[in-house]
């Protein structure tokens, strides 16, 4: 097995795995990290077929720079997104309840 078809297939498993998991999984930061598991597996295919000849091609090392870099931006997005809406359902959460707590204290001063 060569090391392009080695690098290839370990991408496309991790790709897969992210993949599966970001569909499956409810929890909103499990799907961030399934997703930056999937970009790494692209990562390692676009790096693995950078390398498959003699001289390095610098244009998909360049892309899998860039890759990362819009990576860890998405990263840090998507968990303050996930985090505040995750407060913003606690807070909603939180209304409804004492919402129905007063609406209980009413019904229940009436003869």
């Amino acid at each position: 097995m060569t090391a392009l078809a080695w690098y290839s297939a370990v991408g496309a498993t991790l790709f897969a795995l992210g993949l599966v998991t970001m569909l499956v999984a409810a929890d909103r930061f499990r799907r961030v990290v399934a997703l930056n598991v999937a970009a790494a597996g692209t990562l390692v295919i676009l790096l693995a077929v950078a390398g498959r000849s003699a001289d390095a091609d610098p244009v998909l090392h360049v892309l899998a720079l860039t890759g990362i870099v819009i990576t860890v931006a998405f990263t840090g997005f998507g968990v303050v997104l996930a985090r505040r809406i995750d407060d913003a359902e606690a807070a909603e959460a939180t209304e409804t309840a004492e919402a129905a707590g007063a609406a209980e204290e009413i019904d229940g001063d009436q003869p």
